[in-house]
């Protein structure tokens, strides 16, 4: 299964007036990256996954759809995953957009 196209548009909405931000498919989905950093990605099979602050990243497990992301057995502290239901609302989609683009903004350039 590809990525939701229709949520990958969505994206791009959210994103268009942000510099420096560049498309890639990974992981069998769509990413978008911030001056080559990952931000957020629409994944293979709905949702996304958004990289936040560890230090945040627990706090963030209390909202409706959000999980850790895991990597071969292994959860990767730093990146969240968000089910469909929980990015359905604009406003939804927003916040954890631009949550992942204000992180990746905070890593050193490349």
């Amino acid at each position: 299964m590809a990525f939701d196209e229709e949520l990958a548009g969505r994206v791009r909405e959210i994103i268009a007036d942000q510099s420096g931000v560049t498309e890639k498919r990974m992981f069998g989905g769509l990413a978008w990256l911030v001056h080559g950093h990952m931000a957020v990605v629409a994944l293979n099979g709905g949702g996304l996954m958004v990289r936040v602050d560890r230090a945040e990243h627990q706090a963030m497990l209390a909202e409706p759809g959000a999980a850790t992301m895991v990597m071969h057995g292994r959860p990767l502290r730093g990146w969240i995953t968000v089910a469909e239901q929980a990015c359905a609302t604009r406003s939804d989609l927003a916040t954890w957009v631009r949550r992942g683009l204000t992180y990746a903004l905070t890593l050193p350039g490349r």
